[in-house]
């Protein structure tokens, strides 16, 4: 599978924008969260909104859904679609009550199916997104007390959205099921919502080898050749995952 970053960056980054992406496999294309930045972002590298196949959600704040309702209006009034929305269960309600409904609702469209052709997918339960292409959404802790989720695709590769320090996760995962793993990544201590660089370098180095940094602020700079075994996924350069490794393949474009 092929994956792009739209943005890199962390919730108020500026330079790196919004940690949200386009996963490409076999002809579908999925936008994985839509934050603040992503329409611009997908605007700045030419891909149009009416060739992305499907958007996942992970969780509910602006940097992961503040680009919906733009999306949601121009599919609706300027491509006449209704896009496919991948929303966990749990979060379909709260995602139209709590976030979209308050900027989307009239009187002709009261709910989120109205914009959307809503999948709700389930914990536990991987869902086939396409031909070659599943995802298992794994809980994983956040925000105290917010429901929030990282994403297992075809069981190899682990994309952790926003999510704290889980050491035995992320080890499991590459080194029983031979996951490569895109982590966010929080430069200053302590970590409360994200893992920590401090902490993920405590991981073993075979563990380390398979992850990439991702959710970072705009210093990034400073920390290069400070990561251990983990390097930094780039902004608009598109990587191809196969067989337990990571390459770049192209700079940028849809």
């Amino acid at each position: 599978m092929d994956i792009l970053m739209l943005g890199t960056g962390n919730a108020f980054a500026k330079k790196y924008y919004n940690n949200n992406a386009l996963l490409c496999q076999n002809g579908f294309t999925l936008l994985i969260d839509c934050g603040i930045t992503a329409l611009l972002s997908l605007h700045q590298i030419g891909q149009p909104l009416d060739g992305i196949d499907a958007v996942l959600i992970s969780h509910i704040h602006a940097d992961h859904i503040g680009g919906l309702e733009e999306y949601a209006f121009r599919m609706k009034f300027q491509y006449r679609k209704r896009p496919v929305l991948y929303v966990p269960d749990k979060l379909a309600e709260p995602l139209w009550e709590h976030s979209l409904r308050g900027g989307l609702w009239q009187e002709q469209s009261q709910k989120l199916e109205d914009y959307f052709e809503v999948r709700r997918i389930r914990e536990g339960i991987p869902a086939v997104l396409h031909d070659g292409l599943t995802v298992e959404i794994i809980r994983t802790e956040h925000i105290p007390g917010k429901i929030s989720y990282s994403l297992l695709f075809n069981n190899s590769f682990f994309y952790t959205a926003d999510m704290r320090f889980h050491p035995e996760l992320v080890t499991d995962l590459v080194r029983n099921r031979g996951c490569v793993v895109f982590h966010d990544c929080q430069f200053v201590t302590p970590g409360e919502v994200h893992a920590t660089l401090e902490e993920l370098l405590t991981l073993p180095e075979d563990v380390q080898s398979k992850i990439y940094l991702m959710h970072y602020a705009d210093d990034k700079d400073r920390y290069e050749g400070r990561t251990g075994r983990m390097k930094f996924i780039e902004q608009h350069v598109r990587y191809t995952i196969s067989d337990g490794k990571v390459e770049p393949t192209a700079p940028s474009g849809p």
